[in-house]
């Protein structure tokens, strides 16, 4: 009994430990490494995370587990990505803020093409991809605080589904690719939307809004629940696909600019603070929802 007793009282401690750990963050890079348009945080199939403006922009970096930086590729003259996805054949695909692009990146011999160039587009800020590989992409002109959204197809052909919107920002797919959920960074709203087979987007309803700071990226858990990254604030704030806030995480930068999930079990979160110019982790305990269970 003595024996089941020490064994029990020892498990408690190992979870409590660890509970401990969730949602405290911690560096992972040094800070200045990179740019104040530091962005877009995203992990490929084999668990290498990327990140733009690697010490100037129009580049992107490359960040080992811990935490050293390396340059991977360098963009044209007047391209500056500000998002990163990959396909499901593990090809990346760049939002070009500055040369009003979607670029795509070839992962074995870096050559950088041009996706998708339409003469509407704003500045493609983030992007969100589904299943079929159609990209999703938020399209804010920040002069006029007006913003729109594009649907991207695989052949490169762009599609307007909503216009007239406030600062689109942050964009992310819940798991199962039928709600997208798009933020107005200067209105403080997230907005969510239904999403039909073909991608198409209808029944447009407030999620949440904030009456302070601003917003930036957002990604999913494997549970749907939404983390918004709240720049100027130094938090990343979570709510449940029902809308509920769940918890607030305090982070060292101020301007957090978006959030990816990583590591082995996908239950690493790495954020990008533009203030500090580095990455930012912590642990979490649901995984992101690309390591969701087949």
């Amino acid at each position: 009994m003595k024996s089941l007793l020490g064994t029990f009282a020892t498990l408690l401690l190992i979870n409590s430990a660890f509970a401990q750990d969730l949602f405290v963050a911690k560096d992972l890079t040094a800070e200045k490494q990179f740019t104040v348009n530091i962005e877009g945080p995203m992990v490929d199939k084999k668990g290498n995370l990327y990140v733009v403006n690697y010490q100037k922009d129009g580049t992107i970096g490359l960040v080992k587990p811990n935490g050293e930086t390396s340059l991977f590729v360098e963009l044209p003259a007047g391209s500056t990505a500000n998002a990163i996805q990959f396909d499901s054949k593990g090809v990346m695909f760049l939002a070009d803020f500055s040369g009003h692009n979607v670029l795509k990146v070839d992962p074995k011999t870096k050559k950088v093409t041009v996706h998708c160039h339409n003469d509407s587009f704003n500045q493609p800020n983030d992007i969100a991809i589904n299943r079929k590989n159609q990209l999703f992409a938020s399209d804010p002109n920040w002069k006029e605080s007006k913003g729109q959204i594009w649907r991207i197809d695989t052949d490169g052909k762009a599609t307007l589904l909503e216009k007239d919107m406030g600062t689109t920002n942050g964009i992310e797919l819940s798991p199962d690719d039928r709600t997208l959920y798009v933020n107005e960074s200067v209105q403080r709203k997230v907005w969510k939307y239904n999403v039909d087979f073909v991608g198409n987007i209808y029944n447009k309803q407030l999620f949440t809004q904030f009456v302070d700071g601003g917003m930036d990226g957002m990604k999913c858990d494997a549970e749907g629940n939404l983390y918004i990254s709240r720049w100027g604030t130094g938090k990343v704030v979570v709510f449940s696909p029902e809308g509920k806030q769940l918890r607030e995480i305090p982070l060292k930068g101020k301007n957090v600019s978006n959030i990816i999930f990583g590591g082995k079990s996908g239950k690493t979160a790495f954020v990008t603070l533009q203030d500090r110019g580095c990455l930012e982790t912590f642990q979490v305990d649901v995984p992101g929802k690309r390591f969701m269970k087949k």
